[in-house]
């Protein structure tokens, strides 16, 4: 059951990446890097057993970031791809300041919903600071990879278009892996053993290998959105 909801998801937030840009332009895809960013803020909570390995969700919603970051850069280029960076950033920002307000409001005597929200966010403050440093370290590094790979890729091909697939995958898998060891041993130090932190931090980036290559043919298609678009303009 764990793992056909994983793929659901990813196909959610992959495919609501593309239906975003579609839609909104380059602002949906601002606004799509907000609204993962704090889901998966959200979701890295939860520790699941899928796949045959023990994992922290968030995974897909992460990786979706990375999507939009790098359909940014290939559509729009780096400065574009830096200010979805920070779209991120202030999101994160915003939650963590936000959420940490709600435990501290003092309930009404009927209210059902505060034990919950407090069980959830007062734990978590290690969590999300953890995760907003590594956000900021992996985007920045996928955002950087990403040109320089293209810059590579222009020299030996001489066009600007090809190869597509390298800078996308591995700007992606090697930012990604930055992020997983940085939130991580930030977030479970001495919750978990070191022994356990890497085996969790193993299969999570397996899982986010798998991501990472099945966003490749979501950049050919906003590419193609894009281009769409611009003929009709």
């Amino acid at each position: 059951m764990n793992e056909l909801l994983i793929v659901i998801t990813l196909l959610i937030s992959f495919g609501g990446t593309l239906v975003f840009l579609k839609v909104f332009g380059k602002g949906g895809l601002f606004a799509w890097i907000g609204i993962c960013t704090v889901l998966a803020n959200i979701e890295v909570t939860i520790l699941v057993n899928a796949f045959g390995m023990e994992q922290t969700l968030g995974n897909t919603l992460f990786a979706a970031t990375f999507l939009a970051t790098d359909i940014l850069s290939e559509v729009f280029g780096k400065k574009d791809a830096q200010k979805g960076v920070l779209a991120g950033i202030f999101t994160s920002l915003s939650f963590i300041m936000l959420s940490f307000m709600w435990v501290h409001y003092i309930p009404a005597e009927g209210d059902w919903a505060s034990p919950f929200v407090h069980g959830l966010f007062t734990n978590t403050p290690r969590m999300l600071i953890s995760s907003l440093v590594a956000y900021v370290v992996s985007e920045s590094i996928d955002v950087s990879l990403y040109h320089a790979w293209w810059n590579l890729t222009q020299k030996k091909t001489g066009s600007r278009s090809k190869m597509l697939w390298f800078r996308n995958n591995f700007s992606t898998l090697i930012s990604q892996f930055v992020n997983i060891v940085i939130f991580n041993f930030g977030a479970f130090s001495g919750i978990y053993t070191f022994r356990q932190l890497a085996a969790i931090t193993a299969s999570c980036y397996v899982i986010y290998i798998v991501t990472s290559l099945m966003d490749t043919p979501f950049v050919y298609l906003a590419r193609k959105i894009a281009d769409t678009s611009e003929q009709r303009a």
